[in-house]
């Protein structure tokens, strides 16, 4: 059988097909917008995602001066830092890293009878370094994040990227985030994921980094 094995090649056609499928509709985003949108897509094969997408006006600026500025990348869960492209984020000298497999945070989460998730966050939310916030599993974990900027337990973050998924507080926890003067990028309503969180991070990096191959 004849089948396309090249993997750029992959790639380039298939961008060039969400392209022409999502015909005008691209122009609602701006060029540094694009790149997201047309990578979540490629990421899910959902189209609907044109409609769900959100950005808060200084998303992009702010994620790239702190990709530039080299900056740690929590996860909330530890598919998304396997999927995160460590050659671009080395190029920066950005670390991306994920708690809740940890054994002091499971401890913590099991003593207190709260979610790994929570745990998880309350400890890098603390760390000044970690600048960008990837969530696309746990709503818990995205509500502790906004709990810990209000109270002043975390400094601003360079960019929230709310995208957890599922029926109990995700679609809620995602419309919490726009009650904060934060940078974010989010998807409205139940859907989302870890690998929209990494496709997100991808349509944004890859607009700064020169990519050799895939």
């Amino acid at each position: 059988m004849s089948y396309e094995r090249r993997p750029m090649s992959i790639e380039q056609k298939s961008f060039e097909i969400i392209t022409q499928e999502m015909g005008s509709a691209i122009d609602a985003f701006d060029a540094t917008l694009q790149p997201v949108v047309k990578r979540v897509i490629h990421t899910t094969a959902d189209f609907e995602y044109t409609d769900l997408l959100d950005f808060s006006d200084d998303a992009v600026q702010s994620t790239f001066d702190a990709l530039k500025s080299g900056c740690k990348i929590y996860c909330d869960t530890n598919m998304i830092v396997n999927g995160l492209s460590k050659v671009a984020l080395g190029k920066f000298s950005c670390k991306p890293y994920c708690l809740v497999s940890d054994e002091d945070v499971s401890k913590e989460a099991k003593e207190r009878g709260v979610t790994r998730s929570i745990v998880g966050m309350e400890h890098a939310a603390k760390d000044p370094e970690t600048k960008i916030f990837l969530i696309g599993n746990a709503p818990t974990a995205l509500y502790t994040l906004l709990e810990m900027i209000k109270s002043g337990d975390c400094a601003k973050p360079s960019l929230i990227v709310a995208v957890p998924v599922g029926f109990v507080g995700a679609a809620e926890s995602k419309e919490e985030v726009l009650k904060y003067d934060v940078p974010y990028i989010r998807v409205r309503g139940r859907k989302g994921g870890s690998t929209v969180a990494v496709a997100i991070l991808h349509g944004l990096i890859y607009q700064i980094f020169q990519r050799e191959g895939i």
